[in-house]
């Protein structure tokens, strides 16, 4: 009778050191999420935006690495939805609302508001979503994703480090930045599909392609940080469209 507790004693053991890793990179997005506050706080805008880079880059690995170990766990899974409304909802917000957003007063923070309301809704829903079996959906969110919102809510700030837009015309930010509050606040809480990326199949002959592609890409995004960055976010909203058709495309096949 010793035997078979040892044995599930052994296997909670491994069990518990697989949830670990993917909890604890959730945590270290968490503190990022903080820190880019303290940076913005400190008049560090640019650093604050690296901050929620690194936020999202390590939201984008935590999920991954708990499944490729089988380390998922509701504890995990509730974690990664808290660690959201920081890093992608609430440190956004307070970054724009130190930078441009405390000149409008009360607007300024009743817009800051709407959108960790927003966000908070946003991933409300995704939890619920998630319990759901699994589907030719999986490959689209339902609106834009809260890490996504996080960043495209910074774009008036990077514009404003990237000087693309000055090369055409001068820009009101006063006004721009509550617009775009607002329209990402929609997209959040919205049902327009969104592309997932999560289950994407590269063709073998096309891996070392995808990998030039990314070098590239990160060399890019390391030398002109801002620029690379305000061009992605653009083919991102430009993707919107194409993903709300594409799922109706899909939608009405699966039907038939």
């Amino acid at each position: 009778m010793e035997q078979p507790k040892n044995n599930l004693k052994i296997i909670a053991e491994k069990k518990g050191a697989r949830i670990l890793l993917p909890n604890a990179i959730t945590l270290i997005g968490v503190c990022l999420g903080l820190t880019s506050i303290k940076f913005a706080i400190d008049g560090k805008f640019a650093i604050a935006i690296i901050a929620i880079l690194f936020a999202g880059l390590m939201d984008a690995l935590d999920g991954r690495i708990a499944r490729l170990i089988k380390g998922t766990s509701k504890m995990g899974k509730e974690l990664d939805s808290l660690g959201d409304v920081i890093s992608f909802g609430v440190a956004p917000a307070l970054i724009m609302y130190f930078w441009n957003l405390q000149y409008l007063e009360k607007l300024g923070w009743f817009v800051c508001l709407t959108y960790v309301v927003c966000v908070a809704l946003r991933l409300a829903r995704f939890n619920i979503n998630s319990e759901e079996e699994p589907s030719w959906k999986d490959n689209f969110f339902e609106g834009m994703p809260s890490p996504a919102g996080g960043i495209i809510v910074l774009m008036p700030l990077v514009l404003s480090f990237s000087e693309l837009g000055e090369l055409f015309f001068k820009i009101n930010y006063e006004l721009l930045v509550p617009i775009t509050f607002v329209v990402v606040s929609i997209l959040l809480i919205s049902t327009i599909p969104t592309y997932s990326f999560k289950k994407i199949v590269i063709p073998r002959a096309m891996t070392k392609f995808l990998l030039f592609g990314l070098v590239l890409f990160f060399g890019a995004l390391l030398v002109y940080t801002f620029k690379i960055l305000f061009i992605s976010s653009f083919v991102y909203l430009s993707l919107i469209p194409i993903s709300y058709f594409h799922y109706k495309k899909i939608k009405k096949e699966k039907n038939i």
